[in-house]
């Protein structure tokens, strides 16, 4: 029996080419990019391509782009950076229920410093009311920060839309892109967004980096201090070799984003043809016109979130019930509590099914195939 991974939304397999880069650039470019020397311009030149590389991706210059250790780290930066650069323009920011816990966890700290968090709720689908987005909005806003696409369902919020809205206001849009970045096509200025994060190893890159884009002429307070670095940004010496690897990975799932998109539509609807095929009684969370095809999150009545990972991990599928970050806890998680309200069976019985790199078709009906047994066993 064949191991079959399904947790590419948790984290990915580095590339092979990644590797190699990284490795390469382990052992030949060690200077320190600040150092003046031939040395130091030497990795200086490693960090500007990869800069321009991210850049590119996402329709920004390169000075906007601030290179971090990861997609937690830009969350952060672009949160508490917002809120205490505009802090004297008021104190009200806006977020969503079903954020990550980088986002949503930022949010509950500032509360505790005196600024006041609408979180906006979603249907049933998870997504949230233009309408309701609208309401909420005011003049003394200073932030409004909604993901992109949910890492646990998937769901993909009308970005454009709040950012065409927000034009009239003073208010900051940030968006977390960490699960879309590399899945779907990202451009900063049809986006309308002020500051966007994303993480390199959910696109087959190294773990520990990622980057914040900051539009030109947008305040951010830094939240860390020590050298000038990142343009007095974010301090601390840069981690060049996994720095090349991101823009290595990122290059390469700049070209293969389209393929990506349609292979996994197809894995989607094999997996739940094969589940069809097997008469398992299931739902797929999310919403289904507006969704990220890598991730598909099923409700299958009558199971037990607990005894049926248990069970798909014996049959060698790795897969998760929503957010690796909470991962081991028995808490419900948050995203499905916005969605169905709390005590609904879907929190106990949903597992998020996510693919990326390496699957082939073939794995994909044999994970369903494993999956349409383990149901049966469970329901009986």
């Amino acid at each position: 029996m064949n191991d079959i991974y399904l947790d590419h939304a948790a984290t990915s397999p580095m590339h092979p080419e990644v590797i190699n880069v990284m490795t390469k650039a382990m052992s030949e470019v060690y200077g320190n990019p600040s150092s003046i020397h031939t040395v130091g311009r030497l990795a200086r030149k490693a960090l500007d391509d990869a800069r321009q590389i991210f850049a590119k991706s996402i329709g920004a210059k390169d000075n906007e782009i601030i290179v971090t250790s990861g997609g937690t780290e830009a969350d952060n930066m672009a949160i508490f950076g917002t809120a205490y650069a505009l802090r004297e323009k008021g104190k009200h920011i806006i977020t969503t229920q079903i954020e990550h816990h980088a986002v949503m966890h930022a949010c509950e700290k500032l509360e505790q410093e005196g600024f006041e968090i609408t979180y906006l709720p979603v249907d049933r689908s998870g997504r949230i009311s233009i309408d309701t987005f609208k309401n909420a909005l005011r003049e003394d806003t200073i932030l409004v920060t909604i993901m992109y696409g949910n890492n646990e369902v998937g769901t993909v919020q009308p970005i454009a839309e709040i950012g065409e809205i927000l034009k009239g206001y003073q208010a900051t849009f940030h968006t977390d892109a960490v699960q879309a970045y590399g899945i779907e096509r990202l451009h900063v200025d049809e986006l309308n967004v002020d500051l966007l994060s994303v993480s390199s190893h959910k696109l087959n890159g190294p773990k520990g980096i990622g980057f914040l884009y900051q539009r030109t002429g947008i305040p951010l307070s830094p939240t860390s201090f020590g050298g000038s670095q990142e343009k007095k940004r974010r301090a601390g010496t840069e981690n060049v070799p996994a720095t090349v690897g991101f823009a290595k990975a990122v290059e390469i799932a700049q070209q293969e984003i389209e393929i990506k998109k349609e292979k996994f539509k197809k894995f989607r609807d094999l997996f739940i043809d094969e589940l069809n095929k097997e008469n398992i009684q299931f739902e797929v969370n999310g919403n289904q016109e507006h969704t990220l095809q890598h991730v598909l999150n099923i409700s299958f009545k009558g199971t037990e979130v607990e005894s049926f990972l248990v069970n798909l991990d014996m049959s060698k599928i790795y897969a998760s019930s929503g957010s690796a970050c909470t991962a081991g806890s028995i808490d419900p998680s948050h995203v499905l509590v916005a969605m169905f309200g709390k005590g609904a069976e879907e929190l106990r019985n949903s597992i998020r099914f996510s693919f990326g790199l390496g699957l082939t078709e073939e794995q994909i009906q044999e994970a369903a195939i494993r999956t349409a047994k383990i149901v049966n066993r469970l329901v009986d």
